[in-house]
């Protein structure tokens, strides 16, 4: 795939990943003391939204963000990992932050930080805490990196709402071994008296996300009680305790993509109770844009090396709940063709879990190694597992190779999936 132009930031990113504390652990310490040496900038933000999850977080943020944009507000947001950029994290009234800009703010943060052990995401949530408190805007929406009670971005001691995606099995070393006890990391972000947005749950998380929210105090919206979102013949209903609103389908693609938008709708609601008419609703379904999730690609040297009757799609999910999200899209697109997927994961990631929903979906895996990665699965691994889950597989040395192996027949879909770090690079060389 095509090399990325290196820049002026990238250079400070690698001297700050250098800063990495030998062990991981989870706290807020760190992020605490960089805070309060930039003079505390988390504390003189807009009204923040803030999200946790598994599954689902980012589009969340940018369902908001696009209703909130159409209704006429300025929006800052943060979100992780990035695609292509690490400008794609920090989005300041609209726009990724330039590159002039960014550089300023880390070498700010580099400088207060002076050396100490600090994780990365440490120190780039605290650049984007700084850059969110100097540039005037309506809200702010900030998504959780890991879990929620020990995240960077927990530092706020009132937030406008919060909200809660899906909870599955993702980052097990970090969050704990059950739904339970990931849930519990992902509740962290509850807080007295803040209405919390809670998506569709397992019954074992959403006790946990109950209790917690008992214990403190925070009033919950539940996903099936308090609101939800649904298909109709005309395109969906949000329905809530203010009664129904028709709107469009999401450009989203997926019946997922339907959840997450009524999580957006219930959550800027939760803020704003009043402050979102049809209009704006409508018009943040519809002009939502969310690369890397479920993405088709229509042009490009990749796309372009398709046969006729053949479309080509991409999508980060990595975990187990992406994967049954994703195999219920495969489903309906088996009735217009042959489905074939094209998977690289992280080496920390499940992938019988991931695979496991496709099993007697898709007509073949091509397994790949992680481009420019070192912590990828080897494409074996990811062959095997494929395997043992009931996939016919092969495996092959590149995206470029591995799209042209899966395609067989006349017509059909290459899904390319399985980690945001191959989606990123894809849509890179892609153009």
């Amino acid at each position: 795939m095509t090399e990325r132009t290196p820049l002026r930031s990238d250079a400070v990113l690698e001297r700050l990943t250098g800063l990495h504390p030998k062990l991981i652990d989870l706290s807020l310490g760190r992020t605490e003391d960089i805070l309060a040496r930039l003079g505390d900038p988390q504390n003189r933000l807009p009204p923040v939204i803030h999200v946790a999850g598994t599954n689902g977080k980012g589009s969340t943020v940018a369902f908001m963000r696009a209703i909130a944009e159409a209704a006429g507000l300025r929006v800052h947001a943060y979100t992780s990992p990035h695609l292509v950029r690490f400008h794609e994290r920090i989005v300041l009234n609209g726009v990724p932050v330039a590159e002039d800009a960014l550089l300023a703010l880390l070498e700010e943060c580099e400088a207060a930080n002076a050396g100490r052990p600090i994780t990365f995401f440490e120190i780039t949530t605290a650049a984007a805490f700084l850059a969110f408190s100097r540039v005037p805007a309506d809200l702010v929406l900030l998504e959780t990196g890991l879990g929620g009670r020990f995240d960077s971005t927990n530092v706020l001691a009132r937030p406008a709402a919060t909200a809660i995606t899906p909870v599955s099995m993702d980052h097990m070393q970090f969050l704990g071994d059950t739904i339970g006890e990931i849930a519990f990391e992902k509740a962290g972000i509850l807080k007295p008296g803040v209405p919390c947005v809670v998506g569709p749950q397992a019954a074992e998380a959403l006790e946990v996300i109950r209790r917690r929210a008992d214990e403190i105090g925070a009033p919950l919206k539940l996903h099936g009680v308090d609101w939800e979102m649904r298909r109709s013949p005309e395109g969906a209903v949000y329905s809530d305790g203010a009664g129904e609103t028709p709107l469009p389908l999401p450009a989203l693609p997926g019946a997922h993509q339907l959840v997450n938008a009524g999580t957006a709708v219930a959550a800027l609601r939760a803020w704003r109770p009043s402050g979102f008419d049809t209009r704006a609703l409508a018009a943040g379904l519809r002009e939502v844009r969310w690369p890397g999730r479920l993405q088709r690609l229509a042009t490009g040297p990749l796309a372009g090396s398709l046969p006729d009757g053949w479309e080509l799609w991409l999508d980060g999910g990595h975990n187990p709940g992406a994967g049954a999200v994703l195999a219920d899209v495969v489903r309906d697109w088996r009735a217009t063709g042959a489905v074939a997927l094209v998977c690289a994961m992280q080496e920390n990631k499940d992938i019988d879990g991931f695979l496991a929903p496709f099993a007697g979906l898709v007509d073949g895996l091509v397994a790949i190694d992680l481009p420019g990665q070192t912590t990828g699965h080897p494409a074996d691994a990811i062959a095997a597992a494929g395997r043992r889950v009931g996939l016919a597989v092969e495996t092959a040395g590149s995206v470029e190779a591995a799209v042209a192996a899966a395609v067989r027949g006349a017509g059909g879909r290459v899904l390319i999936c399985g980690s945001l770090y191959l989606a990123g690079d894809v849509l890179a060389g892609n153009g």
